[in-house]
């Protein structure tokens, strides 16, 4: 039987995709084993897959950096701590691989050693990540500069330059190459997806091709899948509080901010509450990891710590969140309008394209958050019926698609 072992890191919305990824694989006939953070190991066994060691300290410091620190000098502590637990996880890749003797490796980028490990293997590797960050184009730039009009050559231009953001990863990987896999070092910029005899790593990018089309230059071994769902049992039941308040009034608005936005939860939470009060809707609150907190709330709102996607948010008005891949895709397969308050990173990337494909309110980002402009947007897209027309199809595309099977047709290919 063919062995794939999967490696990923991050938040919940980073291994998600690829348990759902992990299950298609196994329903085919692979053996899969996944090797990613202890803290996810619960998760990981529940949906029936091999479960390999990641240290839990990488998890827990990155989930410092995104919540609430004491101040700009203990974030350089913590980015210091996260240096020396990177080349600890790396390690760990290793010894997954070393136990699991897989035939592929399918890794997220954020694990650093799998293309390494694959090379010193002498077996085929695919990278994947929800984000179409890795593969230059002339339609787009780099995502992390969404909202810049640049233009086919500088657009190409700024993967080159976001590319070289790798080599303050360079010195780490050289020390896993030569003290872990007795390899000889690379270059600091090295092309990290281009294999020892110069042919590309093919990449899987899990996101729908109904929300951002596939570019016309995209090279032939780069494969827009379609979202990788992880549906909750059947049998799953909710909390008995909750399932009373959705059945007793009007569809709320979902409000919740995943994993960041700890440092003002109490001070958003209020704003929040004073938009749906002004908006004169009715809304459910998910907490995370701490991005929402309040004492007291009114009969028309509802707080959680967390509430499968899938189950809730067919019963929603609309959306309203940062704009993770994961929370993105989500909203738009159950067809509702999104109002994205991106943070960081990738997330001003998706709201950008939320409200171009008009399913959605222009994106507010958290730094330009008030209850005014949430009450402006919440007004806008449970009052427009073209948004949520558009919003209602593009979720039925979404729900059409089957990014696991296509993935998994890939990856076969590959294999053989």
């Amino acid at each position: 039987m063919t062995k794939i072992l999967i490696t990923t890191f991050g938040t919940r919305g980073d291994i998600q995709p690829f348990i759902a990824l992990g299950k298609g694989l196994k329903a085919a006939g692979y053996e899969v084993a996944l090797c990613t953070s202890e803290g996810f190991r619960p998760f990981v066994e529940e949906h029936g897959l091999g479960y390999l060691l990641m240290d839990n300290e990488l998890l827990v410091l990155s989930q410092a950096v995104l919540g609430d620190t004491g101040g700009t000098g203990e974030m350089f502590s913590i980015i210091k701590k996260m240096q020396l637990a990177i080349r600890r996880s790396m390690d760990d890749e290793w010894n997954a691989a070393h136990t699991f003797q897989p035939d592929m490796i399918i890794y997220h980028p954020k694990c650093l050693g799998s293309f390494h490990i694959a090379e010193k293997l002498y077996i085929p590797a695919i990278m994947s990540i929800p984000l179409p960050f890795y593969t230059p184009t002339r339609e787009f730039p780099v995502p992390f500069m969404s909202g810049l009009q640049l233009g086919g050559w500088a657009n190409l231009l700024s993967y080159r330059l976001m590319g070289l953001s790798s080599g303050m990863y360079g010195g780490t990987v050289n020390d896993f190459r030569a003290k872990t896999l007795g390899m000889p070092s690379i270059g600091r910029f090295a092309d990290v997806l281009k294999r020892a005899d110069g042919k590309p790593v093919p990449v899987l990018y899990p996101y729908s091709p109904h929300l951002l089309p596939v570019p016309k230059d995209f090279p032939s071994h780069v494969h827009v899948t379609g979202y990788w769902f992880l549906d909750q049992p059947s049998d799953w039941q909710p909390d008995p509080a909750l399932a009373h308040f959705l059945s007793d009034g009007a569809p709320p608005i979902y409000i919740g901010f995943g994993s960041v936005g700890a440092r003002k939860a109490a001070q958003r939470t209020t704003l929040i509450l004073d938009a749906l009060r002004a908006s004169g809707q009715r809304g459910i609150l998910v907490s995370g990891w701490g991005g929402l907190k309040a004492s007291e709330l009114p009969a028309t709102v509802f707080m959680a710590e967390s509430v499968p996607h899938d189950w809730l948010f067919p019963k929603v008005s609309a959306v309203v969140h940062h704009g993770g891949a994961g929370t993105t895709a989500a909203g738009l397969r159950a067809g509702k309008p999104a109002i994205i308050c991106p943070f960081m990173a990738d997330q001003p990337f998706w709201g950008s394209l939320v409200y171009e494909q008009g399913v959605g309110s222009a994106p507010i980002p958290q730094k330009r958050l008030t209850a005014e402009r949430l009450t402006e947007a919440i007004t806008a897209v449970t009052h427009d019926p073209a948004i949520q027309q558009r919003a209602a199809d593009l979720g039925q595309k979404i729900r059409a698609e089957d990014g696991i099977a296509r993935a998994v047709e890939v990856i076969g290919a590959i294999i053989r």
